[in-house]
């Protein structure tokens, strides 16, 4: 059972990545991504099944429209395949078995995950294609985020509540001070909102890895781009991908990354 469990998963982020493609696509057009069937971008003739199928489909079509053979973005397996591994990954660090999927409480929390996970897929994708974080996006996820955390004060756990908000309220005044010192040329608001959920989700003090990787990965891709020449140190890059990138790998690794720290240092942990 625990066998078909871990096959199962990664078959779902596919799926599930295959509808985040739909929602970054109708997202850029103002389209509802609940309503209507799946059509080429190109053509605009309606997707049957076959067309549909994560990945493959893609690679069977050699990445092209069946219909119009104009080429397929690569966008679209790869956000299948990054949901996919994300998903699997979140199920892994729970270590799933089957009696974790069939205690409630633990499938309200590992659903919580899996939906967090998605809004942050849906804003790497979409900041980077437009340089813009939709407050479409951004503001569910922050709800939705708050609504999560308010189960601590119910459950009496306050320091973990006031954690999460000290977390999101310092990371969005410090990306508020960087905005206005910058007046805008560095930062956006959205980045501020960004930092507000991420703060949210991950807490103290994943929230400062998290920040700490954002950046460090973003000095070397943008100098790896000016030394390249595709940019220059005017050039506008999206910081929210490297936002994500370090929220995830926080998410992730962020304790096994403070204990080597500490243990670096020689800290107490």
């Amino acid at each position: 059972m625990e066998i078909l469990i871990y096959f199962f998963i990664p078959l779902f982020g596919l799926a599930v990545g295959s509808f985040l493609n739909c929602v970054i696509y109708r997202l850029e057009r103002g389209e509802s991504f609940l309503e209507g069937r799946s059509y080429c971008p190109h053509c605009r003739h309606i997707l049957n099944w076959p067309d549909l199928i994560p990945v493959f489909s893609f690679l069977i079509l050699k990445g092209k429209c069946r219909y119009c053979s104009q080429k397929i973005s690569w966008q679209y397996p790869l956000v299948e395949l990054a949901t996919a591994l994300i998903f699997l990954l979140l199920f892994l660090q729970a270590n799933v078995t089957l009696p974790f999927l069939v205690t409630l409480g633990n499938i309200y929390i590992m659903v919580y995950l899996l939906l967090i996970s998605c809004f942050l897929i849906v804003i790497f994708v979409y900041d980077l294609k437009h340089f813009i974080i939709p407050d479409k996006i951004i503001y569910p996820a922050i709800a939705i985020a708050l609504i999560f955390n308010f189960q601590f004060l119910i459950f009496n756990q306050f320091s973990i509540f006031k954690f999460s908000i000290l977390s999101a309220i310092g990371a969005a005044i410090f990306f508020l001070a960087i905005v206005l010192i910058s007046r805008g040329r560095w930062l956006g608001i959205g980045d501020i909102k960004l930092a507000f959920f991420i703060g949210l989700f991950l807490g103290f003090p994943n929230i400062l890895v998290a920040l700490f990787l954002a950046f460090l990965i973003g000095a070397i891709i943008g100098l790896g781009l000016v030394i390249s020449g595709k940019k220059t140190l005017k050039s506008e890059v999206p910081f929210g991908p490297f936002l994500v990138t370090g929220t995830f790998l926080a998410l992730f690794w962020g304790q096994n990354l403070i204990s080597a720290y500490l243990k670096m240092f020689k800290l107490p942990l």
